[in-house]
Order: structure tokens, then C-alpha cells, then sequence
């Protein structure tokens, strides 16, 4: 049986094929193309008719290869949307989580509504671009959008709609917008009315593993493909690397990693309170009935960004090239909290990461390789940081951490996170959000009874790569330090301790 899993990720996208005989799970991708925001004028968009057109590819791709897949389904990021008109056409491009008019908004709301009542609404960790954020922003500057506005479509919603004609919210993407109240297991219409976005938007939320529609016949004949079921899977890219994740036992903890970081453990109920509020943690969605209660980290865009910036100045280096500099540059030198604020936005990278080392009173970066390894340095230190948290808010304790990802091909990063954590990491697999999107199809179609045995025929299908702690003495120390460094800094501090 084969299944097509399209992930889109904040920088680039890729159609999956899978299929799976006698629990035995194969991948092969099929078309990767780069996802680029584009800014016109003084606003930031996603290009979501290039995405379109990139999964219209796909799918003439996999008819050449002689391909009929079973069914496909789609994940992406979160908190980002699209509005339709009365006539059922998108209005505009969606925005960008990073673009600027979104500055400022969040302080506002939670002054107006407070941070307390949000989070027992929504249990949603506070980011200044989520998507209640966004539509506040846009109903405060009456963005002629909203008059027009019929439904609110997230970013695989929207696509899926492209392609079926069908509207419905997914449930794990829906969690990521702090506007969907998870105990009454609805949209929360009070936040909705405060800050002016109409009930009408807001339709059904199917559960991951709903059959949503097939392809329309326009694309079917156009492209010479049967009519295939398009599946609503766990749409937030992360909850479908959560599927991905082999586990053997029912606790446990998981990085998902790349551009962002996400660190937590999957639960049957969300971890609501006072202590999780104040650690902002975020409760979403899971697959059959679970919640993520998790924690977003900054995560490698910090590197990706000090990369552009070198390839602008005709400073390029290739990762290979700049992993093999950060191993020969002195260790522990300068270490910064990767959440605060500072490294939010796009741009000067390089500049932020030495000002934070000059007003906490560390020694400057200046070399590529030494930039770099202060970024990795700092963020598997965050890692343990966030780890603690995690065994502190669940009640548990975990015996390693499982990273799934694009961001375990990085051997340093995954033995510098054992190394720091003082546990042992288990890296694998690096694709973990399409396979988990595929699970989720397997799931739907009968051929896996439940996430279980679909992680159990993940775990048998692809390595997973064990790295043990060394040095432990060395890391303890540094992470002293860095408790201490992000604890002096409240000027720079993002306030991810609420």
C-alpha cells in the first residue's frame, strides 16, 4: 500500500512516497523545492500559490514514475492562515509568522484580556506570532481582508481545500492558533469576539485520520491521476514527527529538530496550570486523542540565519565546512539563552548573538567557526533547560531523548545534546514529520490499528543512531554558567519565563 506525505517546512518542501508491505515502511522522495517567503512592499508573505503549483508537481511526478498512491495528506507549520471570500477565493497571500506589523500585539492582549485567562482558555504557549496575535493585528488596523473574509483555513487546510474543495480545520493545527479552547474541544468564541474575528470563519475541526475530500476532477484530468483521498493527517508538522518518533515506551521524551525546536512528551490529557503558564509550556493536539505538551525552542534558524548573512557579505562557507571550524574553536566560550527576543527577527544574526556576549560580559565571537559553536553550545544547553522542565510539569522521568528531524544529519548537535543532558540521545528518523503524516494515512486506511504498532513498524524500518554522554563534568559546568548568563540578562530576556 502506498501513501504521498507532502511536508512543508519553513524553508523548503518535500513530496514523500511510502509504502508499506508486511510492516515493513519504505520512503522515496519524489520532489524537494525550496519555500521562500517574499516581501512586497513592507510586508512578509508565503508564496502559497508556488506551493500549490510545487504539490501539483508532485503529483505529475509521481505519475511519470508510474506511481498511484492510496491516498495523500499534507503538514506544514503552524499559526499561519488564509482567508476565503463569499466566492470561495483566497483574499491575498498569507502572511508571514516574522512579518513586522505583528510587533507589540501580544504584549496588548494579554494587558487586555490578561496572560492567565489566555492560557487557561487555550493552553497555549505565548509567541508573538500566533494566530490569535495575527488576526488581532489585522482587525485592529482594519485590514480590508476581514470585511470580506468567509472562512479562516490554515496553511495545509488551505492547500488541501486547492486541492479538494473541501474547507475543514484540522485538530493539531487548530491548537496552534491559542484560539481553540481544548476543554470545551472547540473554537474559544470569547477570544474570537474580543479581538473582532467572526464565528462564521471558524468551521469544523476534523481529528488526524479524517478523510477529507479527493482530488477535484479539474486536477484528476489534468493530470491523468484516479480521483485519490486526501487525508486530514496531523497537519502541524510537529504532531506528525510525533508520530514518527519510536518509541518502545509509553513515556517519553522527544526533540523534534530544524528550523525550530521542540522539545516535550506526549500525554492522554494538557498540563494546564499555574507552573506550566509560568514556564510557558504549550498543550497541543495530538494524534488519537493525546496532547503535546511541549516547549518551542529557537532552534537551528539562528545558524541558518548567520549562514545568509556570510553568503551575502561573499563569506559563504558550506555546513560541512563550518561544523569542521566549530570543533577546533575553543569550547564554552560565549553562551546566550537562544529564546530571547533578540533572535526573533530576520537579519544581522552574527551582530545580535555579539551584542548579547557584550552586555553579559563574555568574550566576543569572531570567527565563523566560533559563532557557529557558541549556537550549538547554547542550544543543546537549552535542550537540558527545557528537559527539566518537562520531567517537572509531567511528573516523569525520562531515560534519554528521542531527536527526530532534518536536524539530527547534524552528528555534533545530537552528541553535544547527549553530552549536555547526561543522557543517551537516540537520533532517527531524520524525515520524521512526512513518515509520521504517512503513519497517520496508515492509520485511516486500517492497514496500522494505532499509533503503536505504526511506531513499532517505524522503529523496525528506519536506524535510529545512539549517542552516549561524555565529558559530563565539563558540560555541568558550562551549564552552571549559562543558568547564570541567562538569569543576567533580563534587558535582553524574551520572557520565556512568563
Amino acid at each position: 500500500m502506498s501513501v504521498l506525505a507532502y511536508d512543508l517546512g519553513a524553508g523548503s518542501g518535500r513530496a514523500i512516497l511510502g509504502h508499506l508491505t508486511d510492516q515493513e515502511i519504505q520512503i522515496r522522495e519524489i520532489h524537494r523545492f525550496k519555500n521562500e517567503p517574499v516581501k512586497a512592499g513592507e510586508r512578509m508573505h508565503w508564496d502559497i500559490l508556488r506551493l500549490h503549483h510545487e504539490i501539483i508537481q508532485g503529483l505529475s511526478l509521481v505519475k511519470q514514475q508510474g506511481e498511484s498512491p492510496d491516498s495523500l495528506g499534507i503538514d506544514s507549520w503552524g499559526v499561519d492562515f488564509g482567508l476565503l471570500g463569499s466566492n470561495g477565493e483566497l483574499l491575498g497571500n498569507p502572511y508571514h509568522y516574522r512579518d513586522t506589523q505583528f510587533n507589540g500585539v501580544m504584549d496588548r492582549i494579554c494587558q487586555e484580556l490578561s496572560r492567565k485567562k489566555i492560557f487557561e482558555r487555550t493552553g497555549i504557549q505565548f509567541l508573538p506570532f500566533n494566530t490569535l496575535y495575527q488576526l488581532a493585528a489585522l482587525t485592529h488596523r482594519a485590514s480590508p481582508l476581514l470585511r470580506e473574509a468567509e472562512r479562516f483555513l490554515m496553511i495545509p487546510d488551505l492547500l488541501r481545500y486547492f486541492l479538494t474543495g473541501e474547507a475543514v480545520n484540522e485538530f493539531t493545527n487548530a491548537t496552534t492558533t491559542q484560539l481553540y479552547n481544548p476543554v470545551l474541544g472547540r473554537w474559544d468564541h470569547e477570544l474570537l469576539a474580543h479581538i473582532g474575528a467572526s464565528d462564521r470563519w471558524f468551521g469544523e475541526v476534523v481529528l488526524p485520520g479524517t478523510a477529507v475530500g479527493q482530488l477535484r476532477n479539474s486536477v484528476s484530468q489534468e493530470l491523468g491521476l484516479a480521483s485519490i483521498p486526501v487525508i486530514a493527517v496531523a497537519e502541524h508538522d510537529t504532531g506528525s514527527a510525533v508520530v514518527a518518533v519510536p518509541a518502545t515506551e509509553r513515556s517519553f521524551a522527544y526533540l523534534s529538530c530544524g528550523t525550530w525546536s521542540l522539545m516535550g512528551t506526549e500525554l492522554e490529557q494538557p498540563v494546564i496550570n499555574a507552573e506550566s503558564l509560568e514556564l510557558n509550556f504549550t498543550n497541543e493536539g495530538g494524534v488519537g486523542g493525546t496532547y503535546r505538551l511541549l516547549k518551542n525552542i529557537m532552534g537551528l534558524w539562528i545558524l541558518q540565519e548567520c549562514m545568509r548573512q556570510w553568503e551575502r557579505d561573499g563569506q559563504g562557507i558550506s555546513y560541512a565546512a563550518l561544523l569542521a571550524e566549530v570543533e577546533t574553536a575553543p569550547p564554552f566560550v560565549s553562551l546566550f539563552d537562544p529564546d530571547d527576543d533578540l533572535f526573533l527577527p530576520a537579519g544581522d544574526m552574527v551582530d545580535r548573538i555579539r551584542q548579547y556576549c557584550r552586555k553579559t560580559g563574555q568574550r566576543v565571537p569572531e570567527d565563523q567557526g566560533s559563532v557557529a559553536r557558541a549556537i550549538l553550545e547554547s542550544l543543546v544547553l537549552k535542550y537540558r533547560r527545557v528537559l527539566e522542565w518537562t520531567e517537572q510539569l509531567s511528573g516523569q522521568s525520562f531515560s534519554g531523548l528521542h531527536m527526530v528531524g532534518g536536524g539530527i544529519q547534524n552528528h555534533l548537535l545530537c552528541q553535544w545534546t547527549a553530552n549536555s543532558i547526561g543522557k543517551p540521545v537516540w537520533a532517527g528518523p531524520a524525515e520524521g514529520s512526512a513518515i509520521g503524516n504517512m503513519a497517520v494515512q496508515w492509520i485511516a486506511s486500517g492497514a496500522f490499528k494505532d499509533i503503536w504498532e505504526a511506531r513499532k513498524a517505524i522503529r523496525n524500518s528506519f536506524p535510529v543512531k545512539e549517542y552516549e554522554p561524555q565529558d559530563r563534568s565539563e558540560w555541568a559546568e558550562a551549564y552552571g554558567r549559562f543558568l547564570q548568563i541567562s538569569a543576567a540578562s533580563p534587558s535582553l530576556h524574551s520572557g520565556s519565563e512568563v
